[in-house]
């Protein structure tokens, strides 16, 4: 039962990741997607942290360094969920993948959808506006099926996961600035 089960959400991931992959094939996206992609990236959104702590007063140091927290944590899961899961990329076992860039890990769960939604659920908690951060990192995970380097289950997990990255690391917000405060303290005086 359980398997059957298992094989019937396969053959829907597959469907829609062919409905997205060449389905939606367009000029512009073809174009937009490959660089709307690269804003998952940890290395990006550790480049926001160090831009907001340098450029963000004493609030953005505190958001850079629980964005900071936030994406390691979400960094170690997906790559502990990578390792267990090992399932292969699209275009490692799919025919006719419309393919704009290549990865050589496994698929399940997508790290640019972690880093993206660790990211942007912190930003909008922080600074507002947290549906224009989600609709941005939603396009992000969109992209990286479009583009043909993930299914549509591996983008929808990894966005729950940074989600819930982002909000544990919240929750404990008050216990990781302490720290930081008690740190930072030890090195300026």
């Amino acid at each position: 039962m359980l398997e059957s089960f298992i094989v019937s959400i396969n053959h829907v991931d597959v469907a829609l990741f062919y409905m997205i992959n060449h389905g939606l094939q367009n000029a512009v996206f073809n174009v937009t997607m490959p660089i709307l992609t690269n804003a998952g990236t940890d290395a990006f959104w550790l480049l926001v942290c160090v831009g907001i702590f340098i450029f963000g007063g004493e609030k953005g140091r505190d958001v850079a360094i629980l964005g900071i927290i936030a994406l390691l944590f979400g960094y170690v899961l997906t790559e502990f969920i990578k390792y267990e899961v090992a399932r292969p990329r699209p275009f490692t076992v799919l025919n006719n993948v419309h393919l704009l860039t290549t990865m050589t890990d496994h698929s399940f769960p997508s790290g640019h959808s972690v880093a993206a939604f660790t990211g942007c659920t912190l930003l909008g908690v922080k600074y507002g506006h947290l549906y224009i951060f989600l609709i941005l990192a939603g396009v992000i995970a969109f992209s990286r099926v479009y583009i043909g380097v993930h299914y549509p289950l591996d983008v929808m997990f990894g966005s729950l996961v940074g989600v819930l990255c982002a909000l544990i690391v919240l929750h404990f917000e008050e216990n990781i600035l302490k720290v930081k405060n008690k740190i930072f303290h030890k090195w300026v005086v």
